[in-house]
């Protein structure tokens, strides 16, 4: 196999400063709404990169579940990433939508969402999400799949007639943007970039090369 040998071309559309919205939050939103039409397969997927407590970065696929003032995910507070998150409150998220050939990378500050917000949001789960955060000690070394099961088990004896509340150590958290950039294919690998950058509490726009 020569995987250098993989290219694809890219035409579809084209950005320009002049194209986008003064807001980068309004203009994700746009865009979102767009991968949406186009039935973009897991429209909300992200990679969200976290400083690893060993110095090395570290990525993993999540879900973005809210756009407001930043981009909003839940996790276990004790997973890697709650622990990277607690001790370096720097992140980046990336989407990548293929079927419109366009890219958006975010980087800013982390902090976690309210109590409230974390209960709103978990008792819209479906159950068996809701008994999965009580279940699973998540990055934690465990012995077999077995241990998973037991532990589903005795969480669903525990909470049988009742209604799961949310664990403790788990929630929602926050990425406040201050750098959100929106990349389009274009052919020749001559992309569009469009920077939106935060300062003093005002977005500049500007274009990079490719």
């Amino acid at each position: 196999m020569d995987i250098s040998a993989i290219r694809k071309d890219y035409s579809i559309k084209s950005l320009d400063i002049s194209d986008v919205k003064t807001n980068p939050i309004t203009q994700f939103e746009f865009w979102f709404e767009e991968a949406i039409t186009a039935e973009v397969l897991e429209v909300n997927a992200m990679t969200v990169s976290t400083l690893g407590l060993d110095g090395f970065p570290n990525a993993r696929i999540l879900l973005l579940k809210g756009v407001d003032t930043g981009f909003v995910f839940f996790t276990n507070y004790r997973s890697e990433k709650g622990m990277e998150l607690e001790q370096h409150d720097s992140a980046s998220l990336t989407f990548f939508w293929p079927e419109l050939e366009r890219q958006v990378r975010v980087r800013g500050k982390v902090e976690k969402v309210s109590a409230e917000e974390s209960d709103t949001y978990f008792i819209s789960r479906p159950l068996g999400s809701q008994i999965g955060a009580w279940v699973s000690p998540q990055s934690r070394v465990i012995e077999s799949r077995a241990d998973i099961n037991t532990r589903q088990q005795e969480i669903e004896k525990q909470f049988a007639g009742k209604a799961i509340t949310r664990p403790p150590h788990w929630g929602g958290y926050r990425l406040i943007p201050a750098t959100i950039e929106f990349w389009q294919g274009r052919p020749s690998r001559l992309h569009d970039r469009i920077k939106y950058e935060r300062l003093e509490g005002e977005w500049e726009i500007t274009r990079l090369a490719p």
